[in-house]
Order: structure tokens, then sequence, then C-alpha cells
């Protein structure tokens, strides 16, 4: 076999924008509940098992959707000519590189076989460095996140909780859990990553600290954030500024931020849920964009001392926090009716 993994380096663009439809198509299967368990019911029926039975849990692959975030990512660096050579040994393991295999983080495969070419020698920094994470990790994951979820939102508290402030306790525990149980996965990977030799990227850096939801998002689940911003984001505001008659700045940002956060909204799940959660986060980050241009010079004038500073940063970080924390309700809830009057409630509407 050549040096180089034959699919990478002599690939048709033919081929390769099939790559790229067969992987949008499998992620809808495994991305739309009504799709997978109509596969499902098809592949039990091919091998004569019951097709009473049949459940999307059937056909759920562990772990496609950063494979996909990955193969995409390549493809795409393929076709516009940035991939760097590699074989087929180093493209397999970058692709299911175990660590990273079910929730990340999304490494660049530039970075990660730069990780992997370099001679490894492990000692006791190394051993100390990959175990402290790894600990941390497991500790955020087993016991702060999954203490939390015995009193965080979810469908069946939503319903009997009536009181106001415990359903403000609910959707705290909530937004904490989510953070603990999602940073402390991509701590572990880190952990076992920095064992091999590999430093994956971090993907969390205090998002509930930053003081309006742009800064949030560019320190939530950073990988992904970054890949949505270069394969999706980008290109479609550059195609959008390259029409003949462009579209106002103010309605190209808002097309590009409400899409943009409605896929990732969908990669969650593709549900009526997810879809409201995108369009929360979409036009909430519309609105920070705009209020920001148009309260700039008036900003900078009257904070003009330390003190008035401090102020504008936590009003900023407490305004967020609870913004985020209110979209994570769509998050919890599985119904979008019981997650509006849980939003009335919390208001004392309802």
């Amino acid at each position: 076999m050549d040096s180089y993994f034959f699919f990478l380096r002599k690939t048709t663009a033919s081929f390769l924008t099939f790559g790229l439809i067969l992987l949008i198509g499998l992620f809808l299967i495994f991305k739309i509940p009504a799709l997978t368990l109509w596969l499902s019911t098809i592949l039990r029926g091919l091998v004569g098992q019951s097709v009473s039975t049949a459940s999307a849990l059937d056909i759920r692959w562990l772990g496609f959707s950063y494979i996909a975030f990955r193969l995409i990512h390549t493809i795409r660096d393929k076709q516009a000519g940035r991939l760097p050579d590699v074989d087929l040994k180093e493209y397999l393991t970058y692709v299911i590189f175990f660590p990273a295999f079910t929730a990340g983080p999304i490494d660049r495969i530039e970075r990660f076989i730069k990780d992997l070419r370099q001679t490894f020698i492990f000692n006791s920094d190394i051993f100390f460095s990959a175990s402290q994470r790894l600990l941390i990790g497991l500790f955020k994951k087993f016991v702060i996140a999954d203490s939390l979820a015995l009193i965080a939102l979810n469908d069946t508290n939503a319903t009997q909780v009536h009181s106001t402030s415990w359903l403000w306790i609910l959707v705290y525990a909530y937004a904490l859990q989510i953070y603990f149980d999602f940073s402390g996965y991509t701590d572990i990977a880190l952990g076992i990553a920095k064992f091999m030799g590999i430093n994956l990227p971090e993907n969390f850096a205090s998002p509930y600290l930053k003081p309006n939801l742009t800064q949030f998002w560019n320190n939530w689940h950073i990988t992904l954030t970054q890949w949505f911003r270069a394969y999706f984001f980008n290109p479609i505001t550059r195609w959008l500024r390259s029409w003949q008659k462009p579209m106002s700045i103010p309605m190209m940002i808002l097309l590009t931020q409400v899409a943009t956060m409605l896929l990732i909204g969908f990669w969650h799940g593709v549900t009526w849920n997810f879809t409201l959660w995108g369009l929360w986060h979409g036009l909430g980050l519309f609105i920070h964009n705009r209020w920001s241009d148009f309260t700039k010079a008036k900003t900078a004038q009257w904070a003009n001392t330390a003190t008035k500073q401090n102020l504008l940063n936590i009003s900023g970080i407490i305004f967020t926090f609870h913004f985020v924390a209110l979209g994570w309700i769509f998050f919890a809830l599985s119904s979008p009716v019981t997650s509006w009057n849980v939003l009335l409630k919390l208001f004392g509407i309802q």
C-alpha cells in the first residue's frame, strides 16, 4: 500500500461529495427518532425478527456524531487542499481515538498527528498530570453531576413541583449538572489521552462565568463551536456576502446565527424541543450582537472606573447564566408544552 492512505490521496471530487452526502444521510437517520425506528423495523423484518419490538435503540451507533464530525472535517479539508498527508493507521487512529470516541473533544487531524508522531516518553510528571485530570473528571461526573441529577429538572418533577422557588432550584441544578457532566467527560478523555501522549484540546473554560452569550459559546463545548464556525457559519457567511445584491448585515447575522444554532440543536436530536433550544440561542446571539453595537459607545462612556466595569461584568455574568439556564429547560424536557408551562411558572404567570 502507498505510504499515504489512498482514500485521502487519490479520491475524486465526486467521491468526496458522495461521502459527505452519505454522512449527512446517516446523521439524519440516527438523529430523527421516526427514521431510526423505521430503519430498525426494516432490519428486523429482513432477519426474521419480530417488528413489534423494534426500537430506535436497536441501531443507535455510539459515538457516530463525533466520528461524523472528524470525517466531514477531513473530507472538507481534502476538498480545499488543506489536508496533511497521513497513512491509514494514523487516519483510523484519529477517527476512532477511543478517549474522545463518545463525547469529544473534536480534535483537528493536523494537530492530532503531531502528537501521534512525536516520540512519547512516559514519566512521573505525565503520570501525575494525567491522573489528576482523570480523577477530576471522574469526581465531576460521578459525584457532582450524578448527585445534582437527583434534583435536576426532568419530565417527572417538572409537572409535580408547583412552588416557583423550588422550580428555580430544579433549573439551577440542571444547569450545573449538565456542565459537570459534559466537562467531566472531557476531563476523563483528556486524562486518558495524556497517558497515551496525546494532548486533546480543551472543551470548557468556565463558560458560566462569561459576561455575555457570545463569550459563553466561545467557552462552552469549544471544539463543537469551532467546528460549526469553520464548516458552516463561515462558509455560509462568505456565500451570502458573494451575492450580487447582498442582504443587509443585520439580516445576514440573524440568518447565520439562527441557522448555526438550529444545526447544533439538531445535532443533539431532531425534535421540537431541540429546535426551540437552537432558536433560543440563535436569537439570543443575534440580540446580543445588535445590542452590543448599539450600546458600545454609551457603555464605554459609563464604565469609566474599575468599580463600574466590575459591576457591568458581574451583572453580565448573572444575566447570561440565567439566559442559558432558562434555555436548558428545552434541553431537559421532551415536550414543548411542558417547557412553556415551566417557563410561565418560573415567573409566577401560571
